[in-house]
């Protein structure tokens, strides 16, 4: 079955969705809850970029991994990666999520991440990812990505609120605001662009579990 889209205005229009900010800042289970909301599949870049233990994928497979997935017609797609293929996912999304929360929170939230690791992994990491090396990660990231990053995410979704859907949330508050907004949404905005079986069998074979050793 083939559904015709409605004019790409509001929530309920998202197809491509980038999220994105420091370490630390619930991007993942925005994410999660997103995904869950939309219907739309989610995609973790840490978990293309990492297996199992923490071992880092080879370059030129998560590049095509990442390559093939921006060609897909509908994604929710959480994390970094690097700078090359941040920008390209944000360019080919429709609608961005920024998180920018202050930076104490930042690193309040890893750390609560990290003691409530100590009894149970992390929801949605690559499985047996190594839990202390990870988080040390995340701290040393949290300062690199405030002072280097930051500014520049800052910048494009200042220039990009023109032409895309652009939701900078700069509090705990501010992420609940906009879920709370995304379930009242209608959702007969949704279209299908693929026939629907098929779309359900991608989403089967090639859906990536959310989570990573560092976002």
């Amino acid at each position: 079955m083939w559904l015709l889209a409605a004019p790409p205005m509001g929530i309920g229009s998202m197809r491509k969705v980038a999220v994105f900010g420091n370490a630390g800042g619930g991007k993942s289970t925005l994410g999660r809850r997103l995904a869950e909301l939309t219907g739309l599949p989610l995609y973790v870049v840490d978990m293309m970029q990492f297996g199992r233990g923490g071992a880092k994928v080879p370059d030129d497979k998560f590049l095509q991994m990442h390559a093939d997935l921006l060609r897909r017609d509908e994604w929710i797609i959480d994390g970094f990666g690097n700078i090359a293929t941040a920008w390209e996912r944000f360019a080919a999304a429709d609608t961005l999520i920024y998180v920018d929360l202050p930076l104490f929170i930042h690193f309040r939230w890893v750390t609560k991440r990290l003691i409530k690791g100590l009894f149970a992994d992390p929801p949605g990491w690559p499985e047996d990812s190594p839990l202390w090396s990870s988080s040390m990660q995340s701290y040393r990231v949290l300062r690199l990505c405030h002072r280097r990053l930051t500014p520049k995410y800052r910048q494009l979704v200042t220039e990009e609120a023109t032409s895309k859907r652009v939701h900078h949330l700069r509090s705990p508050a501010q992420i609940e605001s906009f879920l709370d907004a995304v379930k009242k949404e209608p959702r007969k905005q949704q279209y299908v662009t693929v026939p629907t079986a098929e779309r359900f069998r991608l989403r089967a074979h090639n859906r990536v579990s959310p989570g990573g050793p560092v976002g």
